[in-house]
């Protein structure tokens, strides 16, 4: 298969290279003057709803939001050209298959898509994920930039696999909700070479590139299309349930409905682990995450936060929950906190819990 940045044009190549940086500018340098401009008011905030308030009088906010908001848009655009343009090669790929694959792919056309998965534009991708087949590739196209070009090669997720998940030499069953177009499930087979991944996500273009792009690199991989609230997958049949960065784009009740249909894929011993967000305890910091959530359209941002995630696993009988910081660029799970940075980032996390020994 080829990759879209491959094909770019010279026209295309400095349209991403633009936003790019706009993105690297808005986090290491507007940020750092908004956190200064907000320390010059000698505001002593120590809850994230008084910092919002100070921060949405600075000067300088209304710049910081407007530039998050602005670049995202570009992103978009500019990854939909580049896509859209390139159509019927990229159709063309999704069917081009090995006559014996490696994996599998189980689509599901009478799956009913729940509203509040389709009645937004999530990080304001025009159609969002699940509209058409090409949507997947703007997705992949255009997490690359958002993620800064440090996830290229699936590095945040080797990091969060290596890292987060626990060593398991004769694992049988790994689960992935929520797997998109499969980057979070493109370095299970290599951390647990003896068992049956699987991935599930709601969006049929997800998955069919996921697959598509899986066989290319001969990768065993088996994805369906389900609801990550009730998988059809059987009970107390997985070693590892995991996701990262999905639980923040449910709404609260379906937060922990996936939370409790993990619970019931684990066999007893098994282990959950979900990256996602958790606030840092630095008010400031937490108020811009927590209106990130406006900026880029997450509408259920605020239900991951306003989730006791800690009681929601141990009322779904899991045990030894927690919830720790990682660090994406180079560290993954770190104990001792996100430490001290100065640029704009997301707060990742790790939450994990166990299945108890029947």
């Amino acid at each position: 298969m080829f990759d879209v940045e491959e094909r770019l044009t010279l026209d295309e190549r400095s349209a991403v290279d633009f936003v790019l940086g706009l993105r690297k500018r808005w986090a290491d340098t507007v940020y750092p003057a908004l956190r200064e401009e907000y320390g010059a008011t000698g505001a002593s905030a120590t809850t994230v709803a008084d910092a919002g308030q100070v921060l949405r009088g600075l000067p300088l906010y209304p710049w910081f939001s407007h530039l998050e908001r602005v670049q995202q848009k570009m992103l978009w655009k500019v990854a939909g050209d580049a896509v859209l343009s390139r159509r019927e090669e990229l159709t063309g790929q999704l069917t081009s298959l090995p006559e014996q694959p490696k994996g599998s792919l189980e689509l599901n056309p009478d799956l009913e898509l729940p509203d509040w998965y389709t009645d937004y534009d999530i990080h304001i991708q025009p159609g969002s994920f699940f509209s058409d087949d090409m949507s997947a590739y703007v997705y992949e196209f255009g997490a690359r930039i958002v993620m800064l070009r440090d996830n290229d090669g699936y590095k945040f997720h080797t990091l969060f696999a290596q890292t987060a998940l626990p060593e398991l030499p004769a694992a049988t069953r790994i689960v992935d909700i929520g797997c998109g177009f499969g980057k979070s499930t493109r370095p299970l087979p290599a951390k647990y070479p003896t068992a049956q991944v699987i991935g599930v996500d709601l969006a049929a273009p997800g998955l069919r590139l996921a697959h598509a792009e899986a066989e290319a690199t001969g990768v065993a991989i088996d994805y369906r299309q389900a609801d990550g609230r009730a998988t059809g997958i059987e009970a107390d049949s997985c070693d590892v349930v995991t996701g990262t960065m999905v639980l923040h784009e449910m709404p609260a009740t379906a937060i922990r409905e996936t939370i409790v249909e993990a619970a019931r894929l684990l066999k007893p011993g098994g282990s959950l682990r979900f990256l996602e967000f958790m606030l840092t305890g630095d008010p400031l910091r937490d108020a811009t995450v927590y209106e990130h959530a406006e900026r880029n359209n997450e509408p259920f941002f605020h239900d991951l936060f306003g989730s006791d995630l800690i009681e929601v696993c141990t009322e779904a009988g899991l045990t030894d929950v927690s919830w720790t910081p990682f660090d994406e660029r180079r560290n993954g799970v770190q104990p001792q906190g996100w430490g001290d940075r100065p640029e704009w980032h997301f707060p990742w996390a790790v939450l994990a819990a166990t299945k108890p020994e029947a």
